[in-house]
């Protein structure tokens, strides 16, 4: 297959890749020991997706999602999911003003810029749809008319894997409206010391002192570059086998829907972005393909590596041409 090298990056793309090494650096600091984290979250702000982290407590799941939020010059908001939880409490709903005698509209918490949904799985599947319709269409309809979220509305959601009582697990369909899945894992003793060296003297608002990394408007250009790094032929032709290699498993009882072979794409442009390219290389495909498949395949936990990486090894992978200097 020939592929020509791709032209130098404008000096706005280059201004854009500082600003991004800025906001890596900053997560990096707020989540130690979880470089690979921390790029894969990037990966899915990129890539216009929704992120599902599957852990226990602890971890720095919010202190991650307030950082990000941060860092993108952004609002936080957050929602703890809970039996007794609204659709309402979620989007928003219209309230009577005595005083001007109509109805106006009150804004829900989802009407921010990154929205930490903190154990999803706890909340009634009413609830669940709704927060989930308003992942997939940025907006929200109360009454018949519509109120517009922000344009980089980011949603991380959280689910306990331990404790399964009273909890509304999300069907197949839910699961697909996420890019993909996470688990972040302990960190190291040596960077549990760093966090406990760098949390003496806090007052316990750190965040407030940050500053954002990202200009406002800068978000939204970074995510339209990155709808147009290009996918080449071969590459396009490689994500459609895999996608049939998922449907074909005899344990993987859900197949990748057309919805999530799209995010697939977009996941793998945005990778490649983040390694300074403007196309996709197969490398790229295969570096974000757990984290995507995991999410709605619907594989039993305990199989699902070998399982995912039995369907990666049954595709054939395309070969680019060696000359091709894919670094910057």
């Amino acid at each position: 297959m020939k592929l020509l090298a791709p032209p130098p990056f404008s000096p706005q793309a280059e201004h854009d890749f500082q600003a991004l090494d800025k906001l890596r650096a900053s997560l990096n600091r707020s989540l130690r020991g979880k470089s690979d984290v921390v790029e894969f979250v990037l990966a899915c702000l990129l890539a216009r997706g929704h992120l599902l982290i599957e852990d226990l407590p602890g971890l720095g799941k919010t202190t991650l999602a307030k950082a990000l939020a941060i860092g993108v010059g952004g609002k936080f908001a957050r929602i703890q999911c809970t039996p007794d939880l609204l659709p309402s409490d979620v989007t928003g709903t219209n309230i009577f003003n005595q005083k001007e005698r109509e109805f106006e509209f009150l804004p829900g918490p989802v009407f921010t810029d990154v929205l930490l949904a903190d154990e999803i799985n706890r909340t009634t599947p009413r609830t669940q749809s709704a927060l989930l319709e308003v992942m997939a269409e940025r907006q929200v309809t109360v009454d018949g008319s519509r109120h517009k979220l922000s344009d980089q509305f980011f949603v991380i959601a959280t689910q306990n894997p331990i404790e399964m009582e009273g909890t509304y697990p999300l069907p197949e369909a839910q699961l697909d409206r996420f890019a993909m899945k996470l688990r972040i894992g302990y960190p190291s003793p040596d960077h549990e010391l760093e966090m406990l060296a760098a949390a003496i003297g806090e007052d316990g608002d750190v965040e407030g002192t940050r500053e954002a990394e990202l200009v406002a408007g800068q978000l939204g250009e970074i995510q339209r570059h990155v709808a147009r790094v290009a996918a080449e032929p071969a590459v396009r032709d490689y994500l459609v086998r895999l996608a049939e290699a998922t449907r074909r498993h005899s344990k993987v009882s859900l197949g990748l829907s057309p919805r999530g072979l799209l995010t697939w794409q977009r996941m793998a442009q945005a990778w490649a972005y983040l390694k300074h390219r403007d196309f996709v290389t197969p490398d790229d495909v295969l570096d974000v393909a757990r984290p995507v498949l995991d999410v709605r395949l619907g594989i039993d936990a305990d199989v699902a590596g070998d399982v995912v990486s039995a369907i990666l090894e049954s595709v054939t992978v395309p070969v680019f041409p060696k000359q091709v200097d894919v670094k910057r």
